[in-house]
């Protein structure tokens, strides 16, 4: 018999389906030769310290650090998983072989694995990796299934952070609560979430901080056209007035009319952390919602494996696109077919098949989310939001660019001394850009929804049509001088956090450049927004509409941590590196673990020593 284990039972029910399992059991479904059971994610959890030793079930100073020798795993503490397990282990005793059905992750692989190892299992185990739940996918899956020993490294590169957070999270966490916590609350310290809370508390502090100063714009109107003075900001009024002076009644002359067309490629298609971006910006959800939205409808068979880090596909995805975009063709939302008419200019004719979109070497385990084609149908409202985003950013991307045209005019001033030696104090220059869309390729699967891509637009891409300037055209302009005042930086959203987070606190507004740096972001893009949760239930972070403010527990917290091995988000992103490295087979686990108990060693050693009263409030 073989045995099939799935992470979750409504993905059991699935797959038993597809396979011919269909005989109902208490904890499995049996036949065609298989028995499918399921977990309920984690099933099994690291010891804790009291497994190892009853020395560290009381919380001192003198326990700690608290290395085990030997990791350990146990499970849960709850009824209903150890009935379920017991199920799984009869069945993986008397099993001739198990397939690992579990998601097709970091996490999905620990959660099997653990299990398989608690259940002493001993016959041979082959993996089904899939990137959707559809029954082509699982029948194709099916077909291909792997062998074990290939996820190896995926494995260690899970354990080794599980054993990481273990060593210094319950280290860092029960030796900060006793020296500082004043043994009245947990002070919850952890890999990923203490550098995620200092991002927050360093930038409030820059806002708090902030000292408000002025400065003076200087622009002109001629003929109905507002432009600027190309020297910026003057930082002193005096100085604004004298070249308000310089300019005043003097003739207002076009330099240079510059005419250059350009073309804007269609955005790249969906990872989950840019998924959750544009989820928060548009409507508000944070970034737990967003990923239990998309996870539903992974289920749903409506779209492809959400935990993913990529914006390509592989090159042989694209012989399905013309499928997918027939489903989304028929899909119908309260009678109407929202798609049709955006896929109808793509018919009759191959799909674009862009280097952008289709890049093999860009994808490892799997790919960008992306529409399965099956037809969407009784979605909730939260999820046809979700869909709606994920079936556009398809669409669009086999869309040609937008092309536009872009005129930037320059002008000048020339005050009365122009002669003199003075000369080029006494000329004033001046520019304005307008852009007009020629053709809006890709934009009109957008047309109907701005507010996203405002929200994303500098101030000089704004899509205003010029009128026509000629180069030595002369004549009466209005000037004017205002005053305005420097602005703080703004507090985090949970969109700007996660893109934070994506980039170890770095902003990088280009998407190439960010790209190169997610390997040494922090948190998983599956881990981010639990990790976000976290802050929230701990009552270190709050929010204010879409801010998030630190709260005077959080602040006090950061303050108190000295070694920047804890809250700097830059160190964190270079052990988030390190794990990607185990997973590619580029760095030994066992050297991972070595160097964060010698950290955990040093950081306890140092806070032990600490001879300051410093005491963190208690939480509110």
């Amino acid at each position: 018999m073989i045995v099939c284990i799935a992470e979750k039972p409504s993905v059991a029910k699935d797959i038993a389906r597809i396979i011919g399992a269909n005989s109902s059991h208490d904890g499995y479904m049996e036949g065609n030769g298989y028995q499918v059971t399921w977990t309920f994610g984690h099933l099994c959890e690291l010891k804790m310290p009291e497994d190892y030793t009853p020395m560290w079930r009381s919380w001192s100073l003198s326990a700690l650090p608290m290395i085990p020798q030997r990791f350990g795993i146990r499970l849960k503490e709850d009824e209903g998983i150890k009935k379920q397990f017991a199920t799984i282990e009869r069945l993986m005793q008397a099993a001739d072989g198990i397939i690992n059905c579990g998601d097709a992750g970091q996490e999905g692989e620990l959660i099997q694995r653990w299990v398989m190892q608690k259940a002493q299992a001993k016959c041979p185990v082959r993996r089904l990796w899939i990137s959707s739940m559809t029954d082509e996918a699982i029948r194709e899956g099916f077909a291909n299934l792997k062998d074990q020993a290939e996820y190896q490294s995926l494995y260690m590169a899970g354990l080794s952070r599980a054993v990481g957070d273990w060593l210094l999270g319950i280290n860092c966490t029960r030796l900060y609560t006793i020296k500082y916590g004043q043994n009245r609350q947990v002070l919850s310290i952890g890999r990923v979430q203490t550098p995620t809370l200092a991002l927050i508390v360093n930038r409030q502090k820059e806002i708090d901080n902030f000292k408000p100063e002025p400065y003076w714009v200087l622009a002109t109107v001629y003929r109905d056209t507002t432009f600027t003075a190309t020297k910026g900001k003057f930082t002193s009024k005096e100085e604004g007035e004298q070249a308000f002076a310089t300019i005043e009644g003097k003739p207002f002359t076009v330099t240079d009319v510059q005419k250059k067309n350009g073309k804007e490629t269609p955005p790249s298609l969906y990872d989950l952390t840019s998924l959750q971006v544009d989820c928060n910006k548009k409507y508000g959800f944070s970034a737990e919602m967003t990923l239990n939205i998309i996870q539903q409808l992974y289920e749903q068979k409506l779209t492809t494996y959400p935990r993913v880090d990529t914006t390509f596909l592989p090159d042989d995805v694209y012989a399905k696109c013309p499928q997918t975009m027939n489903g989304l063709f028929q899909t119908k939302f309260a009678g109407q077919a929202p798609y049709a008419e955006l896929i109808r200019p793509l018919g009759g004719k191959p799909l674009l098949k862009s280097k952008k979109v289709f890049d093999s070497s860009k994808v490892t385990d799997h790919h960008a989310i992306i529409p399965t084609g099956v037809i969407a149908q009784n979605l909730t409202d939260v999820q046809h939001k979700v869909y709606d985003l994920v079936a556009r950013r398809f669409i669009a991307a086999f869309y040609p660019d937008c092309k536009f045209a872009q005129t930037t005019v320059l002008g000048e001033v020339v005050g009365e001394a122009s002669q003199s030696s003075q000369a080029s104090q006494d000329k004033i220059e001046f520019k304005v850009t307008g852009r007009t869309i020629l053709d809006p390729g890709w934009r009109a699967v957008y047309a109907k929804d701005t507010q996203a891509d405002d929200d994303e637009k500098k101030p000089d891409e704004e899509e205003r049509t010029l009128p026509v300037f000629i180069k030595g055209e002369s004549g009466d302009h209005k000037p004017t001088l205002t005053e305005k005042w420097t602005t703080p930086p703004p507090y985090y959203t949970e969109a700007t956090l996660l893109r934070a987070m994506e980039t170890a606190g770095k902003l990088v507004d280009d998407e190439e450049l960010r790209r190169a740096m997610k390997e040494n972001g922090i948190g998983r893009p599956s881990t981010r927004a639990a990790i976000i949760e976290t802050l929230f239930k701990r009552h270190y972070i709050r929010k204010e509409r879409k801010r998030l403010v630190a709260t005077p527990t959080g602040i006090e917290l950061i303050d108190l941590i000295r070694e920047e091995l804890l809250k700097s988000a830059e160190l964190t992103g270079i052990w988030e590196k390190k794990l990607r490295d185990i997973e590619a087979k580029k760095y030994e686990p066992q050297q991972f673990i070595d160097e964060l108990k010698a950290q955990v060693t040093e950081i306890v050693r140092e806070v032990i020593s600490d001879q300051s009263n410093r005491r963190v409030p208690l939480a509110q």
